[in-house]
């Protein structure tokens, strides 16, 4: 879908809350990465979807919701940063819009992420992150699941997410895109 104003907040829930919850998740497939010292994530690149996108620090709106970056500004991408940083214990945000007024953004083709693609998160301390995705899921903004979003297994996760689903013109995006990663490397 187009752009029709400002998509509403990147995700429905309150990773605050969430995030301290630990989800009962089957061991992936694969070997995984031992987890990093915490540092900011400065750069996101996906090259299976084009994505090479700066990070902004983000918090929680008024109603304790994860702020997405600002509209003007469709080519960032996001990191809550009151949270876990890519490639510590713990799950990972990063947000960003599928796309504005101005066209389509920075994850405007997250959806079309299959299980296997690579993410790497740069950070600032000179390190970066390889994340490799476990599954790409869609929820219905009012049926957000923010115990399985936001909560973890204690490894290195990474959660992005966008909007998705229909457009509704009273209230924008119907349904959130949820990509799902694990940590498998460090370079």
């Amino acid at each position: 879908m187009g752009g029709h104003g400002t998509p509403p907040p990147a995700a429905g829930g309150r990773p605050q809350e969430a995030r301290a919850a630990v989800r009962d998740t089957p061991d992936r497939p694969g070997p995984t990465a031992a987890p990093l010292p915490a540092s900011d994530p400065v750069r996101v690149r996906i090259p299976a979807i084009g994505v090479d996108a700066h990070l902004m620090r983000l918090g929680l709106d008024e109603e304790g919701r994860l702020e997405p970056p600002p509209p003007n500004l469709p080519a960032f991408a996001g990191w809550y940063a009151r949270g876990t940083p890519p490639g510590t214990p713990g799950t990972a945000v990063l947000t960003g819009h599928l796309d504005t007024a101005a066209g389509p953004a920075v994850f405007h083709r997250l959806g079309a992420l299959t299980p296997g693609a690579g993410i790497a998160v740069e950070r600032a301390d000179g390190r970066t992150a390889l994340f490799t995705v476990d599954a790409v899921e869609e929820y219905a903004k009012d049926r957000f699941p923010d115990d399985k979003v936001y909560g973890g297994s204690g490894r290195p996760e990474l959660r992005l997410i966008t909007c998705g689903g229909d457009w509704s013109g009273d209230t924008g995006y119907l349904a959130n895109t949820v990509v799902y990663a694990t940590l498998t490397g460090v370079a």
